[in-house]
């Protein structure tokens, strides 16, 4: 039976159309949530349950955009890479679109706190994070 270690929650807005954050350069992750598990007690097999939601909304001139969102065991977008997933914004909803991820980290390499970060990118300049975004993990062993 697994037992549960820590438990952490990142929430940059908890509610729809509370933020306003500009995409202003392509293709650069944007931090979105970022959370440190305390590893004190963990047994055997360690592994990490994520997730994740967000909201995004096209630019004025709704073009072809892909929304990139990426999970890292880190705090930079360049540190080893847990979860990632693309997706096209539907052109035809003007309003916000929302993602939701869910990923783990099996076996990660124990330290004192295991610190994980969640980016979104996007193709286009002028998208538009709405909220909410949040950013959740678990880490149990057995």
């Amino acid at each position: 039976m697994s037992k549960l270690i820590d438990a952490r929650t990142s929430q940059n807005a908890s509610y729809a159309n509370s933020i306003a954050i500009v995409n202003l350069v392509i293709n650069t992750p944007q931090l979105v949530g970022q959370i440190g598990l305390i590893t004190e007690g963990v047994g055997a097999k360690p592994r990490v349950l994520l997730n994740g939601t967000l909201a995004v909304q096209l630019p004025l001139l709704p073009l072809l955009t892909t929304v990139t969102i990426t999970i890292v065991r880190g705090t930079l977008p360049t540190d080893p890479l847990v979860y990632s997933a693309a997706q096209n914004l539907d052109l035809s909803i003007l309003g916000p679109q929302i993602f939701t991820v869910a990923a783990a980290d099996y076996l990660p390499p124990i330290t004192p706190q295991l610190t994980y970060s969640m980016f979104v990118s996007s193709s286009l300049l002028g998208t538009i994070r709405v909220g909410p975004e949040s950013f959740n993990g678990t880490l149990v062993s057995d």
